[in-house]
């Protein structure tokens, strides 16, 4: 039964049994076993999960439907023009979905990626001009559990396999171990690319001596940041350190510990994302450019082996987030809905819960104030929600038999 809780604004109600939130978890970092074929569920049969949505002012009931199993740690989804879906599977495959049924063998194309720990085959974006060019966006971990690196590469689509796989960028340092490797990808309207990088890892990963989470405040490091591309992987001459000697110019913000949620508003280009805090902490922020976020420097999370990471909560020249979980939900994708087929929710953001196994409908006022939020209970890890083309909210969960579910309204 899908259940709807509402939630405070800066706190959320949930209790945590476990305060690993970004941790490699025994899901993420175990084997799992080969392809298996997939089901499609009846939305009438009892493995689709529907519940009602009462949520106050808002005029929705909501049921959620199992579309899609046996999907193995999926991470990132996009529509192609034909209607059908290409999913990342984390242990390194690209998956298509036609009719709402799994297609039986991976897309043919994707190199060997390096899954350990939080790493593997991960986010997905079509070019904006996809159906002119062909060009399909991923990013993935590369290298060895003793030295590796976030990359971002591209290869065409031809509606089956791909091809012309050619790494475009990558962060500019090795680093030991399998955490915070982030990484979403959003598009600006003047085609350029914004792709987030983690921070590399929690204590006592190091890296020149010093806690790696520290180059999240080096401006000449990629780890922790935000950087903006061009769509051939090549550095706009407009970004906000372009000129700066003393930054990398492909920077677009900085101070970030492990953004997994980012997503541009397509009515008011608002760059909205969610990141990853320890045992608290976790962020809501509006992405600017040039703008510090503050990890490690100011932060509401503890650290694992207890106490907190720092004496202060902001900072002047740090961007103060606009909304914070404590305890973790560990927020994942993120979606600003733009659809018909809720249209209270116009504007609302979406955010997957992996710890709290849900979805938040985070409301937000002309300003950008965050004013409610709500927790529709998936009950899977949930590692990304998106709009699709029909209007309609999907959610892909992060299980060895992940699904893709998705949200429908009853009521019309």
């Amino acid at each position: 039964m899908l259940r709807l809780r509402t939630l405070g604004i800066g706190t959320v109600a949930v209790a945590i049994a476990s305060c690993t939130t970004n941790m490699p978890t025994q899901s993420e970092a175990s084997p799992s076993p080969a392809d298996a074929p997939t089901v499609a569920v009846d939305p009438s049969s009892a493995e689709a999960q529907t519940g009602e949505l009462a949520a106050e002012g808002q005029g929705h009931s909501v049921q959620a439907v199992t579309l899609v199993e046996n999907l193995e740690h999926p991470w990132g989804m996009v529509w192609l023009p034909d209607g059908a879906m290409l999913v990342t599977e984390r242990p390194g495959r690209l998956r298509i979905i036609r009719n709402n049924a799994l297609e039986p063998n991976p897309v043919a194309g994707v190199p060997e990626v390096l899954t350990a720990g939080q790493g593997g085959l991960l986010d997905i974006s079509l070019h904006p001009q996809f159906e002119d060019n062909g060009w399909v966006y991923f990013t993935y971990a590369h290298g060895t559990s003793d030295a590796n690196r976030t990359r971002v590469a591209r290869a065409q689509f031809d509606g089956s396999s791909l091809s012309n796989w050619t790494v475009i960028f990558e962060v500019d340092r090795n680093k030991p171990g399998g955490q915070h490797f982030g990484s979403r990808m959003t598009w600006l309207p003047d085609d350029t690319l914004l792709v987030s990088f983690g921070d590399g890892g929690n204590p006592p990963v190091r890296l020149d001596g010093d806690l790696i989470r520290n180059q999240a405040q080096n401006r000449n490091s990629r780890l922790g940041a935000v950087v903006r591309i061009n769509d051939d992987g090549s550095i706009p001459v407009d970004n906000p350190f372009a000129d700066a000697s003393d930054a990398d110019p492909a920077l677009w913000s900085y101070g970030h510990r492990n953004i997994q949620g980012l997503v541009r508003d397509p009515e008011t280009n608002l760059v909205w994302s969610t990141e990853h805090g320890p045992r608290g902490g976790d962020e809501l922020n509006v992405i600017e450019p040039g703008k510090n976020y503050g990890w490690p420097v100011v932060t509401q999370g503890q650290e694992y082996s207890g106490g907190p990471v720092s004496s202060e909560q902001s900072r002047p020249g740090m961007v103060d987030p606009l909304l914070v979980w404590t305890p973790s939900k560990a927020p994942s994708g993120l979606e600003v809905y733009r659809g018909d087929r809720f249209p209270q929710w116009q504007g609302h953001l979406f955010s997957g819960g992996l710890v709290t196994q849900d979805v938040r409908r985070i409301e937000v006022d002309a300003s950008g104030t965050v004013v409610a939020q709500e927790a529709i209970e998936i009950g899977q890890r949930v590692r990304d929600v998106r709009q699709g083309p029909d209007g309609l909210l999907y959610v892909l969960t992060d299980e060895s038999n992940g699904r893709l579910i998705r949200l429908e309204p009853t009521d019309g």
